[in-house]
């Protein structure tokens, strides 16, 4: 089931529990959150983080972050077409087709599709955050591209920043490629 939100603060979330310093205490039996971008990277952190929900008996949360292009606001080009779309509809579009396609790749993945799917807008790196927070995340898991040298420092690493910023453990899932 496909759940679009608009923006994060208009989210369906459960209430927070705050600990010492103000850090978000995680649930020991809150879902694990693996936000996904729909690369090669996010499919591995995905399925790592299928495994660990699996394994653990713990529920699992896909979120995807859309993020709006400076260059063309409100809308999205799917699969590099040059027709533009609405945001949400293409994202809510490529995210279906990335889930069926990872399932149809992994035959015993089937109870993925009982997972909940979010899609929220806004910065990536921030709102990972800002959503394993209001969910009670017991961890979150992301993909790394493994981007070094000036790509990395002229355009940040959002695995790294989500790391920086969470007060719950995060997992950087590199793929096998």
């Amino acid at each position: 089931m496909l759940k679009t939100v608009e923006a994060v603060a208009e989210a369906d979330f459960p209430a927070e529990e705050s600990g010492p310093e103000g850090r978000i205490l995680a649930a020991d039996s809150g879902p694990v959150l693996v936000a996904v971008d729909l690369s090669s990277d996010s499919r591995q952190a995905l399925l790592w983080a299928y495994d660990y929900a699996e394994k653990s008996g713990v529920p699992l949360q896909i979120l995807h972050v859309l993020h709006d292009p400076a260059e063309a606001p409100g809308k999205y080009s799917r699969n590099g077409s040059a027709t533009l779309e609405p945001m949400m509809d293409t994202a809510e579009g490529m995210l279906g087709e990335f889930m069926a396609e990872v399932r149809a790749d992994h035959n015993g993945l089937e109870s993925l599709a009982g997972a909940e799917t979010k899609i929220v807008e806004g910065l990536p790196a921030p709102t990972i955050v800002e959503v394993a927070k209001r969910i009670g995340a017991r961890m979150v898991v992301v993909g790394s591209r493994g981007q070094t040298g000036l790509p990395r420092l002229m355009f940040g690493s959002n695995s790294q920043r989500v790391a920086q910023l969470s007060p719950v453990p995060v997992t950087v899932v590199k793929s096998k490629s």
